[in-house]
């Protein structure tokens, strides 16, 4: 009898000494705390795990309210490091938007501040109108940073009334000349071209320069914005239980020391990011045309050689004006009538041309040592942007890579449920291919909005940067508004393209914003609504 009596009660002990039974928690304790958390409530042993929602197993160290904390805390965690890649993204945006400001503003500055000395062989056309050159600069900077200025009829106004100013030298009359009359001497330019092809050139290659840049500038800015926007898009609850699984449940169950697969958070990480995928095309997209701008800054003429040469082809439309003045007064007499008929006394042009010096057309060429500066400068922008292609594709890549185990660990690592390899494929890129992710469930017919408004701020501000490299002025909103508002600083509506006759034409009500401005805005709107890009990308 006392032989099974001892028996017993030696199976008993054993079974109450069995690790199985009590496996002690310390691990998940010492983690616990380690992550700010009090140990009230936390077990000293295994306890069953029947109760928990997003980690069940027979034994765990986790309680429901600690499962609950350690999911929001997951999701905290992948938010900061989500944000924290953007920022970078973010910075680098900020310093090339900052660096090719500082680098144009010098280009701009560098050029109007040869003035003096190019047209000062002008004598009193240069001297006594310094104001006239000096607001031709002020408008193209006022543009470039986002002021709702017409370049083309900002130029068309300097060459009317740069040939007013030099009529009324020419004509060598004390007699002064009524507006009326000068109006009608600034309207022969279009028909009578008194300053030759240079005007016309050198209008189009300032009007495309400066366009391009504010466009360029302009797309730095709404490329940052998008990415501050989508950051700050919150992961969703389904989104939640996949990262607790992922990143706390191994804690829960005793193997804290054990990383995810690799695929198996890429299956997460995809799926949580879904919709963040989707801005790829378009951002792709804008980053080539903005790499195609900063290419064309440094093709033949270079974005350096246009705005230095501003003065020099200043220069040279007057020196062809006063080569050809008699011509353009006789026919400006049949137009306007003569200065004598009107009794303002005789102009004696020929004998004010012969007495001045014969000016000479001068020619631009910026130095080797510019023209590398600005080549090595460019390639620097590109190569930058060109580091940001695939960017929210790589993203959930990046983010495994400092999380999931490593290559040579894909058969001893946290698959889910266990230590053991992760046998599910890794699903593709985007919404769409989510439909059978096993990691997370989501309902591809429901797009988040937020990411969705933003894929179509990336698609407009492509569209702008493409119209700018053709050379096609495009609405901005005034850099003095908040670019941040609805619509990432993009013009309400969408595109905003003017509709012009010719290539650097505008519309006559187009000087300023006016009363039409909001009817363009809300047709462009409507426009955009129906499109069916637009209908495509919000069903998707």
């Amino acid at each position: 009898m006392r032989l099974p009596v001892l028996l017993c009660v030696a199976v008993s002990l054993c079974a109450a000494a069995s690790p199985e039974e009590n496996k002690s928690c310390a691990d998940l304790r010492r983690f616990y705390t380690g992550k700010g958390f009090t140990l009230e409530g936390v077990p000293q042993t295994e306890i069953s795990g029947e109760q928990l929602r997003m980690c069940p197993r027979s034994q765990t160290c986790c309680t429901s309210s600690m499962e609950e904390r350690l999911a929001n805390l997951s999701a905290k965690e992948t938010e900061g490091q989500i944000r924290k890649a953007g920022r970078s993204l973010q910075t680098t945006l900020n310093t090339l938007r900052t660096s090719f400001r500082s680098f144009f503003t010098d280009l701009h500055g560098l050029s109007e501040g040869s003035l003096e000395q190019v047209l000062t062989p002008l004598g009193a056309l240069y001297s006594q109108n310094t104001r006239l050159y000096t607001d031709l600069y002020a408008g193209l900077y006022l543009y470039y940073q986002g002021s709702s200025i017409s370049l083309d009829e900002s130029l068309s106004d300097f060459w009317s009334h740069l040939l007013e100013r030099q009529f009324k030298i020419s004509a060598n009359t004390d007699a002064s000349l009524s507006e009326d009359y000068l109006e009608c001497v600034a309207k022969q330019q279009e028909t009578l071209r008194p300053f030759g092809d240079v005007s016309r050139d050198m209008k189009a290659k300032v009007i495309r320069a400066y366009v391009t840049a504010r466009s360029f500038v302009q797309a730095l800015s709404i490329s940052e914005e998008v990415v501050n926007k989508v950051l700050n898009v919150s992961l969703g609850p389904e989104c939640l239980k996949a990262l607790m699984k992922l990143v706390y449940c191994p804690h829960c169950h005793g193997l804290s020391s054990v990383k995810p697969c690799f695929n198996y958070c890429s299956n997460v990480m995809k799926g949580c990011l879904a919709n963040q995928a989707d801005l790829n095309p378009e951002w792709d997209n804008l980053i080539d045309t903005m790499i195609e701008v900063v290419s064309s800054f440094s093709a033949e003429p270079s974005l350096e050689a246009v705005l230095s040469s501003i003065p020099a082809r200043i220069y040279e439309a007057v020196h062809y004006l006063q080569e050809n003045m008699n011509t353009f007064t006789s026919k400006v007499y049949r137009t306007c009538g003569s200065l004598e008929e009107s009794g303002r006394g005789s102009p004696a042009l020929h004998e004010q041309k012969t007495k001045s010096s014969p000016l000479t057309a001068l020619e631009y060429k910026p130095s080797s040592t510019a023209e590398l500066r600005l080549k090595a400068q460019m390639m620097d922008l590109a190569k930058q942007l060109k580091v940001m292609h695939q960017y929210w594709v790589k993203l959930p890549v990046e983010l495994c890579k400092k999380l999931a185990a490593g290559e040579s660990n894909q058969d001893k690592c946290w698959n889910g449920n266990d230590k053991a390899r992760y046998l599910p494929e890794v699903m593709g890129d985007g919404l769409a291919n989510q439909i059978n992710n096993p990691e997370v469930e989501l309902d591809i017919t429901k797009p988040d909005m937020n990411i969705r408004q933003q894929i179509m701020q990336l698609k407009i501000m492509s569209s702008k940067l493409k119209n700018a490299l053709d050379g096609n002025d495009v609405d901005f909103q005034d850099a003095s508004d908040d670019i941040s508002g609805s619509g990432s600083g993009v013009c309400s509506g969408g595109l905003c393209a003017l509709s012009r006759p010719g290539l650097y034409t505008f519309t006559p009500d187009n000087k300023a914003v006016g009363a039409s401005a909001p009817q363009r805005s809300a047709l462009s709107l409507l426009l955009l609504l129906l499109s069916p890009v637009t209908v495509l990308l919000l069903q998707r």
